[in-house]
C-alpha cells in the first residue's frame, strides 16, 4: 500500500464498551451494538481496500476517524452544540482499530498517529464515521 485509502461508514457510530465475564470463562461485550458496527466498519474498509488493490499493511499507519454521531431531537437546530455526551470517543476508535485489522493493517499497533473527532451530524447529514488510512507516520 502507498498512499491513503479514505471511506465513510454510514450508521450509529457503537463504543467498544468493557467485556464482563458470564462464567466458563466465557466473556461478552457489554454493548450489543458493537458487534454490527464492527461489521459495517470492517465491510467498507474491506471496499475500501479492495478497490485500491490493496493488501492490509504490514508497517506503520495513521488513522484520521471523525465521528458523526446521531443528532439528538432536542439539540437547537440553528446553533451548534458540542457533541461532549457519551459515547467516549476512544471507545469510538477502539471499536474502529478491532475492525480494520486484518483489513487495512495486521495489528492496530502499527498504528503510530492518530488524529479522531466526534460532532453531532448537522440536520442533512447521516452519522456515521470518516476514516482516512495513510501509510508511514
Amino acid at each position: 500500500m502507498t498512499g491513503s485509502v479514505t471511506f465513510f461508514v454510514p450508521g450509529a457510530p457503537a463504543p467498544q464498551g468493557s467485556k464482563r465475564h458470564v462464567g466458563n470463562g466465557v466473556m461478552v461485550e457489554s454493548s450489543k451494538a458493537v458487534g454490527p458496527w464492527r461489521e459495517r466498519v470492517a465491510l467498507a474498509a474491506h471496499q475500501a481496500m479492495r478497490a485500491m488493490g490493496w493488501p492490509p499493511h504490514v508497517g506503520a499507519v495513521t488513522v484520521a476517524l471523525a465521528f458523526l454521531m446521531p443528532r439528538p431531537k432536542s439539540l437547537p437546530k440553528t446553533r451548534t452544540v458540542e457533541a461532549t455526551k457519551r459515547p467516549d470517543i476512544d471507545k469510538l476508535v477502539r471499536a474502529c482499530f478491532d475492525a480494520m485489522t486484518d483489513v487495512c493493517f495486521t495489528d492496530d499497533s502499527q498504528v503510530v498517529g492518530m488524529r479522531a473527532s466526534k460532532r453531532y451530524a448537522l440536520p442533512d447529514e447521516s452519522p456515521g464515521v470518516q476514516i482516512t488510512v495513510t501509510e508511514g507516520p
